[in-house]
């Protein structure tokens, strides 16, 4: 690949523009709004000059709604070689582009497992795909030249390609993002009204919880109302939790000791049925979950403060494989949690306490 126009130069079109105008790729970058594909070329993601003729690979970056009508024109001109998108919905486009009786041999839906709450080309950044799944989802009539192209864009933005149908693929990011996205909404509304002086308990749980219902409304209207009926499926099985959860907890409030019983019995299954599930989602790299122990430490909140801690557990030959910050409420400290292989758990203690760092237990 030598050349590529990108269309649409939000987050996920501009962070692949900057992947592959890193490794040498000419790309010309498009948006309906000037002003923003300015601005991806100002960060160094390509020129937001239009080619001169057909380039290897059109990259359309545009909300689900949208797709089908960009990717159309763009096929209509002659724009390209082989044309993708990176919607989060895939057959909902290509039955569009089937509507309109376009030839789809050249086509490929795409969609990268990545992003930020943040969005705009401000947010891009090139390695924002890096060692994240990018699902390809070719048919029986995709060009081998396309397909090809699309895994060297997968390569150049340094992702891992998965092939799946297109169904199956809305199916399972209404499970792993839609649905999640919704619920973390849901948990953060219950904050917007509430009293201040319980806002100001929350901690790394409700934080985790919350984070991704910071992301923007807009973009997720438009992501939602391409794949409704998945989402919605999956939202009445968690109404139904809910409902059964609502039940338990009620009757752990009764003087009737066989219906307390029947309570905790009812919370200890969607307790246990959570763990079950919890245990699935892939580890470190996506392999397998693996069981860490976490070595607590307390720092202040002072430059150089994470930098330290990490050169003293090199300094003891302990790699850590994971890191979680728990901001202090109204102090300038916090709670570093450091995630190491059981067995290097206690060299890391002995080293830490060794130079001078407060550990919690």
């Amino acid at each position: 690949m030598r050349t590529a126009l990108v269309v649409g130069t939000g987050l996920i079109g501009t962070s692949a523009a900057l992947a592959l105008a890193q490794r040498g790729v000419t790309v010309h970058l498009a948006d309906h709004d000037p002003e923003q594909a300015r601005t991806a070329a100002a960060l160094g993601a390509g020129t937001d000059e239009a080619p001169d003729g057909p380039v290897d690979l059109a990259i359309v970056a545009a909300p689900p709604a949208h797709v089908a009508g960009v990717l159309a024109d763009a096929m209509r001109r002659g724009a390209a070689r082989g044309y993708l998108d990176v919607a989060s919905v895939k057959g909902g486009p290509r039955r569009e582009l089937e509507a309109l009786g376009l030839d789809l041999t050249a086509y490929i839906g795409t969609h990268p497992m990545s992003g930020r709450e943040k969005s705009g080309p401000l947010a891009a950044t090139g390695n924002l795909f890096e060692g994240r799944p990018w699902v390809l989802t070719p048919t029986r009539d995709t060009d081998t030249e396309v397909l090809n192209l699309a895994l060297e864009l997968v390569s150049h933005c340094r992702a891992v390609p998965v092939v799946m149908d297109a169904d199956a693929h809305d199916r399972a990011v209404a499970l792993v993002s839609h649905m999640p996205h919704l619920v973390s909404n849901m948990v953060a509304a219950r904050l917007e009204h509430a009293e201040e002086a319980a806002v100001r308990l929350c901690g790394q749980g409700i934080r985790d919880v919350t984070r991704i219902a910071a992301s923007d409304p807009g973009m997720w209207i438009d992501i939602l109302s391409a794949n409704p009926g998945p989402v919605a499926d999956l939202l009445s099985d968690v109404a139904a939790d809910l409902d059964e959860t609502v039940r338990a907890l009620r009757a752990l409030q009764s003087s009737d000791e066989a219906k307390r019983r029947e309570g905790g019995a009812g919370i200890e299954d969607v307790l246990r049925r959570g763990n079950a599930g919890q245990v699935r989602v892939p580890g470190k790299h996506g392999s397998a979950p693996r069981r860490y122990e976490t070595v607590v430490v307390l720092i202040d909140d002072q430059p150089g403060q994470l930098a330290r801690i990490f050169a003293d557990a090199g300094r003891a030959g302990v790699n850590i494989e994971d890191v979680r910050i728990e901001h202090a409420t109204g102090q300038q400290a916090g709670l570093v949690q450091l995630s190491v292989e059981p067995k290097a758990a206690a060299v890391l203690k002995e080293a830490l306490r060794e130079r001078g760092w407060a550990l919690r237990q």
